[in-house]
């Protein structure tokens, strides 16, 4: 449980942390966004409110609050608060948590919650140092971190916990925040600075749904602000200070996370569907966030058959050539050989039927009878050859076919590649380049 003396202490480091540290909420009511997991009413706030939690993962992009809902319910808990950093904290601190939190209860002096900030980073063997301990209640688990739980914290401990995931906050949200610390008298600027609305909004609009970005650039901002002011008047971002302050606009992009998989999902779903605009818009995420670009023209190359096929055999060879571009051009080059194959697989007509032919063979092979080659196409080059019925040379027909059963018997009448017949958007379907229907 929180003191004054601890009070006194977050106010004197408060001075002179960065305006996003000065500017965190201070109680539920104070916090934005996140109103779905926090929302009045919620599981999530009534628990909090009643000082009744159990053990939870917050899981998140950086900058919308997780750690920062931590801090309010350390103000708020009547349990004993411990923090731990999974960057710097290992197993023997870990365990000196949990022995002081055994030895409290034992003396009665209460539970014990121990929050970790990026518990992802915590090894196999630094999670199972908590596993027992939060099983048997000698701790309320509250970790926070960027990376889906379910992929980097372990099972028993993930089972053992709610997670509770925090989303990008929204531009309002984000508006709401800067508007409190221009107008804070305590920990923001108290009204003593202008803030021109095309400067706020490029604010709103380059912090990305991060909240610790938008109060970033509004504290630079305000220092080139204050640096340029005119004598006697008051200090007014424009514009200019905010670009000047954010070189380039920030959305949240991880090369190995949700965000990565959400938007190469997006990208393949946005060429599947035949709108290259789509397409190209989520590219441009990909190449602003510094993805491989190898990964990016793989999955088109995937696509090229998975998706178009035989439909258009030309779209494999245009994604291929992609693929060889990006290998050895690199960034930022790579973004127009990318862009071309992007929109010539999004423009060419679509058809699945190669894809579905050779998994419906595979679940034959993998689940059916072990079929044996028939005699005729079976390999001459053997004793007792001579015996087996004769092949029929299709080039010995003038129409270049003969009639022949080459699937193995019991398999003679099954269909495996069955093409459909689809229009090319480039073959005059849609002539307005913003009609993408089929």
């Amino acid at each position: 449980m929180r003191d004054l003396f601890d009070d006194a202490a977050e106010r004197r480091l408060e001075t002179g942390a960065p305006l996003a540290a000065r500017m965190r909420p201070r109680t539920l009511d104070e916090f934005v966004g996140q109103e779905t997991a926090l929302g009045p009413g919620s599981i999530l706030r009534t628990t909090i409110e009643l000082d009744a939690l159990s053990s939870l993962i917050l899981y998140g992009p950086a900058g919308t609050g997780k750690t920062s809902l931590a801090r309010i319910i350390a103000g708020m808990t009547r349990a004993h608060w411990a923090e731990l950093s999974a960057v710097n904290a290992g197993v023997k601190d870990v365990r000196a948590v949990i022995d002081g939190a055994r030895e409290r209860l034992k003396m009665g002096g209460g539970r014990t919650i121990l929050f970790i900030d990026e518990i992802h980073r915590f090894n196999k063997s630094q999670q199972d140092a908590l596993l027992h301990a939060v099983e048997d209640r000698l701790v309320v688990l509250i970790g926070a971190t960027t990376e889906n739980p379910f992929f980097e914290v372990n099972a028993p401990l993930i089972s053992r916990s709610t997670i509770v995931e925090f989303v990008p906050l929204a531009d309002a949200d984000i508006r709401a925040i800067v508007e409190r610390a221009l107008a804070d008298p305590e920990r923001g600027f108290g009204g003593t600075l202008g803030v021109a609305p095309d400067a706020l909004q490029h604010i709103v609009t380059r912090a990305g749904g991060d909240a610790r970005i938008a109060l970033t650039t509004l504290e630079l901002a305000a220092q080139l602000a204050t640096r340029e002011e005119v004598a006697g008047e008051t200090p007014r971002i424009g514009a200019d200070h905010v670009a000047r302050a954010s070189a380039t606009r920030t959305l949240p992009y991880d090369k190995s996370g949700d965000v990565h998989y959400d938007i190469i999902s997006a990208f393949i779903k946005s060429i599947r569907g035949s709108d290259p605009d789509a397409a190209v818009y989520w590219l441009a995420r990909m190449v602003h966030g510094g993805e491989d670009p190898k990964f990016i023209a793989r999955r088109m190359l995937i696509l090229a058959s998975e998706d178009i096929g035989m439909a258009d055999p030309q779209a494999l060879l245009v994604a291929h050539a992609a693929f060889k571009a990006a290998e050895s051009i690199g960034w930022p080059e790579a973004r127009i050989s990318l862009a071309h194959a992007a929109i010539y697989l999004a423009l060419a007509p679509k058809d699945n039927a190669a894809y579905l032919a050779i998994d419906g063979a595979l679940a034959d092979v993998r689940e059916g009878e072990a079929r044996a080659v028939p005699d005729h196409l079976r390999d001459r080059h053997r004793p007792g050859a001579d015996r087996y019925p004769a092949y029929r040379y299709p080039h010995d027909d003038p129409s270049g076919w003969v009639e022949q059963q080459y699937l193995p018997e019991g398999l003679e009448a099954k269909r495996y590649y069955r093409p459909k017949r689809r229009s090319s958007l480039r073959d005059g379907q849609a002539t307005d380049p913003t009609d993408h229907a089929l």
